[in-house]
């Protein structure tokens, strides 16, 4: 898939009509109108952590065999390891997720932090290791900051946040599902921005291009006395990622066309800027709704919390309460470190979402951050610019829904939606807009049960009596993506007449939704058409 065409557009042109739009800058503004972060008014904040603070719709069916801290203890050897490989482990979380008083001990073996056949000295060992690894990218951090700062205080940026009121018509995402589909491509002016906070503020991809520059600062900046430290600690993260032990060779990333024309096109100090602008804009708009689920940080003092901020350079959040302060700036610090990490994905929209959940539970940034790096190794596809990753999972899902009903899928087709484009979202941020808390919770530990059982090679005879004898699948999210649009066939059917009314309806499952229900009617599907869509993607 070829890269997205992007036009000119300064800042002076932000305010021009949504009908002089090219096909490229309506897909561009729909993918903002799907990430951007709820409105950071005291009204809608006061929402959401009211909302946070009700009883889940999951609650109206009976969690089973959730994973209690006795039984999560008992399942250790002495020498701390756990028992059979971990196979009682995944099937205890994959039958009712994790106790969320065990969630920080639990979350990183699910995520492949720790291995499943590991010991406890073996564990220390990884964590003590990953503990200095992100501590040199930490500093890698504050150094560009330092040098972003020195080149950027004469400069001033402005830019428009798109507000979440706008509803993106069906027009428009015909027009952006067309430059999907297009594969035009813009030449290299076209990537250059006039004006890279205000296009960025708008959702414009660049923010993940953005970090591929900044890291020809890390590999040909010598003046500073720790440079050669943290490029090294950089080319082991991509050890890591492509499984080249040689952290001498360049990854594959670096040899991509759209690096080398990213970093002939863009100068690095601006660009660091540019994309910490986003993240800090990103991490004050974060959603309070995990304020509940973490009584430690809930309580955090207000001198904390703005030292917290200090650190990692937060501005304009004087309008937020001490707990919020402390997460938006642990965002801050554990995305900027992941941008240097992964430089090909940087930051994009979106990501602060997945991110969230993982620091409300683990309290330490190093072991929240080592367990976000696996938690992308699957969802960095989705932030692609060439969106491959995001147009094979919603070909997915349009093929699970067509292969287990023929006349919803007639009636997509007959709408033009039967691309599923209206479940963008949903794929893009794993059902986080559409779960609460709690639910996503649920629903991303039994999700990441069976890609733990798949990575350990857990073969289908351990899962006999699990779930209707449900193989693990890597794709378990798109098949309870699936499950939610047929659980509405019917409305979809009888009274939905048009591309924009199933997209609003969608948006709207949000706190709706049935997470155990939506889970049941996932394995249902994997049980009957997992063969079938694994072998028509072979």
């Amino acid at each position: 898939m070829k890269a997205l065409k992007r036009s000119h557009t300064s800042s002076s042109s932000n305010s021009s009509s949504p009908s002089s739009s090219s096909s490229s800058s309506s897909w561009i503004h729909l993918r903002s109108v799907l990430f951007v972060v709820a409105n950071s008014s005291p009204a809608s904040c006061s929402s959401s952590l009211d909302r946070g603070r009700l009883k889940s719709p999951w609650s109206r069916r009976k969690r089973k065999h959730v994973l209690l801290p006795k039984q999560w203890r008992s399942l250790f050897t002495t020498d701390g390891r756990l028992r059979d490989g971990g196979v009682k482990f995944l099937k205890k979380v994959r039958s009712g997720g994790v106790h969320p008083s065990i969630r920080a001990e639990v979350w990183p073996f699910l995520l492949g932090v720790y291995d499943l056949k590991s010991s406890k000295e073996e564990r220390d060992i990884t964590r003590t290791q990953n503990r200095k690894k992100y501590e040199k990218l930490r500093m890698q951090c504050r150094r560009l900051k330092r040098q972003s700062d020195e080149s950027f205080s004469s400069r001033r940026y402005s830019g428009r946040i798109i507000q979440d009121t706008y509803s993106p018509s069906s027009e428009e995402v015909e027009s952006a599902r067309e430059s999907l589909s297009s594969g035009e491509e813009g030449g290299p002016d076209s990537r250059c921005l006039d004006d890279s906070s205000s296009r960025l503020l708008e959702g414009d991809d660049s923010s993940r291009r953005v970090t591929n520059a900044d890291t020809s600062t890390l590999n040909t900046d010598s003046s500073d006395t720790d440079s050669s430290e943290d490029v090294e600690v950089i080319d082991a993260s991509f050890s890591l990622e492509t499984g080249d032990d040689d952290p001498d060779t360049p990854p594959k990333e670096n040899l991509s066309p759209s690096r080398t024309e990213v970093q002939s096109a863009l100068h690095a100090d601006e660009d660091f800027a540019t994309w910490q602008r986003i993240i800090r804009l990103d991490a004050v708009r974060a959603n309070p709704e995990w304020v509940p689920y973490s009584p430690s940080q809930a309580i955090v003092s207000e001198a904390r919390a703005r030292r917290s901020a200090e650190a990692v350079g937060l501005k304009d959040y004087d309008h937020l309460e001490p707990c919020r302060i402390f997460h938006a700036a642990r965002l801050v610090a554990v995305l900027e470190a992941y941008a240097l990490y992964d430089p090909e994905i940087g930051y994009c929209q979106g990501m602060s979402d997945l991110l969230s959940p993982i620091i409300t539970v683990i309290t330490e940034d190093h072991e929240a951050f080592w367990c976000f790096v696996s938690f992308m190794r699957k969802a960095r596809h989705n932030f692609r610019l060439d969106e491959v990753g995001i147009r094979k999972q919603l070909n997915i899902v349009s093929k699970i829904i067509k292969s287990k009903d023929s006349h919803l899928y007639r009636h997509l087709e007959k709408l033009q939606a039967e691309d599923c484009f209206f479940v963008y979202r949903m794929v893009v941020v794993l059902f986080r807009r559409e779960l609460t808390f709690e639910q996503t919770s649920c629903l991303w530990e039994v999700m990441w049960a069976d890609q733990a059982a798949i990575r350990a090679g857990v073969g289908k005879s351990a899962w006999s009596r699990i779930r209707q004898r449900a193989p693990p699948t890597d794709d378990l999210l798109l098949y309870a993506i699936a499950a939610s649009v047929l659980q509405k066939r019917k409305l979809i059917i009888e009274r939905y007449n048009s591309m924009d009314e199933i997209l609003r309806e969608c948006n709207s499952m949000s706190g709706h939704l049935d997470v155990w229900k939506l889970l049941d009617d996932a394995h249902d599907l994997v049980v009957t058409l997992h063969e079938k869509i694994e072998t028509s993607f072979r």
